[in-house]
């Protein structure tokens, strides 16, 4: 499938399965690929605008940071050892300190200096080795997975961080969802050429159920299927784009119900 980056470049990209069945990369990743993070609307990587765009952001975001914090209190216990990998401008981190002990790797300096303003406990880094091996209750990559090239190195990393039965938690955008299938080449969280790897759930199974990880549960994000169904609209010029995102997002979470294809689904996995 030939995909726009209707997001900044407008370049065409393809993406293309790779030897894990259900795992899906994009072609070719460029060389600068820093250079397509390169904008005021990558809301992750900066301070708030007060835009009314940002401010129904930020609302909506409430609701799944509180969503993704019961995710750690059920699974873990007071005060475990949690490091958020690509935490961006560390509202999540913000949001959990006070209840663990929290460490946040982000690569992008500009990111990282925001979420050291931000947050008052966390330890922000710039590289995780300095991290000790073993140490770690769980490691979280929301929305972050699909973004690491060096995939197999990095889980690889991952579970020498990771304590035995320590949780790798994922987030990735689904492309066999309802609402990938009705936008295709417009669905926003295809977002190439920053999205590097794509994964069908039958993908995720097929990845990480092996002699290092034990695939424990999946759970959907069940706002993202609005968000980016407003952003797919709104690639297509549609008027009223957010009217629309709205309705196929909800009918995208009808869907979901019926057949667990969320727009975005949430991986938990245990180290063996």
């Amino acid at each position: 499938m030939k995909i726009k980056d209707h997001f900044l470049s407008q370049e065409i990209f393809e993406i293309r399965e790779t030897e894990t069945k259900g795992v899906f990369k994009t072609h070719p990743v460029p060389h600068h690929i820093e250079k397509y993070y390169e904008s005021k609307e990558y809301i992750s990587h900066h301070q708030d605008s007060g835009t009314l765009k940002e401010k129904l952001y930020k609302f909506l975001q409430g609701f799944n940071l509180n969503f993704k914090r019961n995710i750690l209190a059920k699974e873990l216990y007071l005060h475990a050892k949690v490091l958020d990998y690509g935490c961006g401008a560390g509202e999540f981190l913000k949001f959990i300190e006070e209840d663990f002990t929290t460490y946040g790797f982000e690569p992008n300096e500009a990111a990282r200096n925001f979420a050291s303003q931000k947050v008052s406990k966390t330890k922000i880094l710039s590289e995780i080795d300095s991290i000790e091996n073993g140490s770690l209750d769980a490691i979280t990559l929301w929305h972050v997975f699909e973004h690491i090239e060096n995939q197999q190195y990095m889980l690889d990393k991952f579970h020498n961080k990771l304590k035995n039965n320590g949780l790798l938690i994922i987030a990735v955008p689904n492309p066999t969802s309802y609402d990938a299938k009705k936008y295709k080449e417009y669905w926003a969280a295809y977002d190439v050429p920053r999205h590097i790897y794509h994964f069908t759930k039958t993908g995720m199974i097929n990845l990480m159920n092996n002699e290092n990880w034990e695939l424990k549960k999946i759970k959907p994000l069940l706002l993202d299927s609005f968000y980016i169904s407003m952003l797919s609209e709104k690639y297509k010029k549609s008027p009223l784009f957010w009217i629309k995102g709205m309705i196929f997002g909800a009918i995208s979470n009808f869907k979901g119900l019926k057949n667990n294809e969320f727009s975005s689904l949430i991986y938990i996995i245990k180290k063996k």
